[in-house]
């Protein structure tokens, strides 16, 4: 790391033995486990200051939002992403995945659909199936190189009875960051359908480009906003995914109300330590986020590079994320998943997204061990 940076991402943390799933899945093996979307890196120091601040008090009982906090994530959007909200649009969840699901259940009947892209992060296509839904999966199209909804052809396949349609930006897997005229298409698409969207936005903050910029889909006008349902969370970007902190933003007072009535009795408030951590993270976290993103960068660069020259795998740049959507299509095996896996590389398998020739791999990890990974990956192609 450079000398003026004080944060230490090639710092190897031992997370076996720490109650992990990420390296409990692999235990006792050889195999790295580069799957699930947490990183290896210590959270900002600010953020476990803060937190034996508050385990030092010594109670640990029921607990509610900070002001702190809700100002915060206010002047965040605002500052960040031009988008002026209302404290009162906040809902605190204990995970974004049970907002997924929750969005699902309050906007959408019995009988009526709700549409998502594929491949997609998994639980997209399970909170639908969960809710008893009738899904309608349409195609995402690579279009120079970057992977986006192909909203032509899904204009002939939702059905009718379509009410939602979930949506993902920065995209997961792929890592697309949509331009404003991209976005501008997802609203025009929503509007002449007549459909709410559920915008999972949780990767907003780990850009890579130097020239992308987020913006939420909800900023995008007054149509945009009452119709839609905005998921962020402090857990990607500062690692405390664990401590279960999320954002729902929920502007039509209506969907609002909906949402908050769908989820009582069944979802709980968030813990303190939660709100502890979310609080120090976006208040005091922006500086180690840099540096971050400076290290995820250089990650990244290595990434693409390594399996530009690989035969049989193919990568399209990665805009934002830590995720590497990899096309092993090429490659004469059945299951990349299981191929690598046996080559001592865990990532996760594409059938997981609804595409099993393509694996994720998460290069939020030191230097040394994605190094180690990708030579791993290389090997087992050159035994071919």
């Amino acid at each position: 790391m450079a000398e003026n940076n004080p944060y230490d991402f090639d710092q190897h943390v031992d997370r076996r033995n720490t109650d992990c799933d990420k390296w409990d899945k692999y235990k006792d093996t050889d195999i790295l486990p580069m799957w699930v979307a947490d990183t290896d890196f210590r959270s900002p120091p600010e953020v476990l200051d803060a937190l034996h601040q508050r385990i030092d008090h010594g109670v640990l009982g029921y607990g509610h939002a900070p002001d702190a906090l809700t100002d915060t994530i206010v002047a965040r959007l605002a500052e960040r992403y031009n988008w002026k909200i209302d404290p009162e649009w906040i809902v605190y969840l204990p995970g974004l995945v049970c907002g997924l699901n929750l969005t699902v259940r309050a906007l959408t009947e019995a009988k009526e659909a709700a549409m998502t892209p594929c491949p997609i992060y998994p639980p997209f296509v399970s909170s639908i199936k969960l809710a008893e839904r009738e899904i309608c999966k349409v195609p995402v199209a690579l279009k120079e190189g970057r992977w986006l909804i192909d909203l032509e052809r899904a204009d002939n396949l939702i059905p009718k009875n379509t009410k939602l349609m979930m949506f993902c930006n920065p995209f997961n897997p792929g890592g697309t960051v949509y331009r404003r005229e991209e976005l501008e298409e997802v609203l025009a698409f929503a509007e002449k359908h007549d459909l709410y969207v559920c915008s999972d936005e949780i990767h907003c903050d780990l850009l890579l480009d130097e020239d992308a910029v987020h913006i939420p889909f909800a900023s995008l006008s007054e149509s945009a906003q009452k119709r839609s349902v905005t998921l962020i969370a402090p857990s990607k970007t500062f690692n405390i995914a664990g401590l279960g902190a999320s954002i729902a933003i929920v502007p039509d007072p209506d969907l609002r109300r909906k949402f908050v009535r769908t989820r009582q009795g069944i979802v709980p408030s968030l813990n303190v330590l939660a709100y502890t951590a979310a609080t120090a993270a976006y208040h005091h976290g922006q500086p180690w986020l840099d540096a971050q993103l400076d290290y995820l960068r250089a990650n990244r660069d290595l990434v693409e590079q390594e399996i530009a020259t690989i035969p049989g795998l193919e990568l399209q740049h990665i805009e934002a994320t830590y995720l590497a959507w990899i096309d092993a299509s090429a490659l004469p095996v059945d299951n990349p998943f299981a191929f690598f896996e046996e080559a001592g590389v865990g990532m996760s398998p594409g059938s997981d997204f609804g595409n099993p020739n393509f694996v994720r791999l998460n290069f939020g990890c030191t230097r040394e061990l994605l190094t180690e990974a990708l030579r791993r990956i290389r090997v087992a192609v050159e035994t071919l």
